[in-house]
């Protein structure tokens, strides 16, 4: 009876352990197996971050200046036409007859209609001298503005502009279209000085550069013209290169002609200018 008793228990022991096994602990029948969420363990080696290797408090701050010299494509005229008469009609009619003439001659030299423009109209009362109540006429001040396609052909234009009854130049500009390729390339050539110069310096004191901490650049430097209405300097786009104090009409009634005229292209230097930091090591 003993020996059943102890066969029975022993039966029901491994029936526990199965169940046990199968229902009552997965998770250790599956960590038993090598699977599972793995326990962390800790191997000892720090996590690094990546850090930068230049020092901000070390650095050399040098500035690099380029011109570039080009050949101008395009020359802006502007031709002014003063009319005067006794009413503001008939100095209109005047004034507008003159510009049609100016505009019909400039475009005889093959100057299109869309390169042609009318700006700054002012019309004002003519006093009698020494009488600022009495009106004896008026005037009127117009300005045409050319713009030339062939460079060398803008003398002709204004002698063209002068037989027609244009009486004054303001101003002659000539400019490059293609502004952008060579500020471009003054940019780079302002680059490479100021880093030639940086590590030329560094090297004298025992040091040499690192990466750049900060660059920044002088947008002024790309003109090189004066502003056509007062003279200052301009930051237009096409004021690269101005002709100034071109005469107006000659005494006598004379017309410049083109070989005769003062306007001469030359180059546009466009000029870039940056500010560079290096870091030192």
């Amino acid at each position: 009876m003993k020996h059943i008793s102890t066969i029975v228990n022993t039966a029901l022991a491994v029936i526990l352990i199965l169940i046990l096994l199968t229902t009552g602990l997965p998770n250790f029948g599956a960590q038993a197996a090598g699977q599972g969420n793995p326990i962390p363990t800790a191997t000892g080696e720090p996590t690094q971050e990546p850090q930068n290797s230049c020092d901000p408090n070390r650095n050399i701050h040098v500035s690099g200046t380029a011109v570039v010299n080009v050949l101008p494509d395009r020359a802006l005229i502007q031709l002014g036409v003063q009319s005067n008469g006794r009413t503001p009609k008939e100095v209109q009619a005047r004034n507008a007859a003159t510009i049609s003439k100016v505009i019909k001659a400039v475009k005889a030299l093959g100057v299109e209609a869309k390169d042609i423009s009318t700006d700054r109209y002012i019309i004002q009362p003519v006093y009698l001298p020494y009488d600022s109540l009495n009106i004896d006429g008026y005037r009127i001040y117009n300005i045409v503005s050319i713009t030339m396609r062939d460079v060398d052909k803008a003398s002709d234009a204004i002698a063209a502009a002068f037989q027609a009854g244009a009486n004054q130049v303001v101003n002659v500009e000539f400019y490059t279209s293609e502004l952008r390729k060579y500020r471009d390339q003054a940019r780079e050539m302002a680059m490479k000085a100021a880093s030639e110069k940086a590590t030329a310096l560094s090297q004298a004191a025992g040091a040499d550069t690192d990466c750049v901490l900060n660059i920044s650049e002088n947008s002024w430097s790309y003109f090189n013209g004066r502003n056509w209405w007062n003279g200052g300097n301009s930051q237009d786009l096409w004021t690269q290169n101005a002709v100034q104090n071109v005469p107006s009409a000659p005494a006598g009634g004379e017309t410049p002609s083109g070989d005769d005229s003062p306007v001469s292209a030359g180059h546009i230097s466009i000029r870039a200018e940056v500010n560079v930091t290096f870091a030192l090591k």
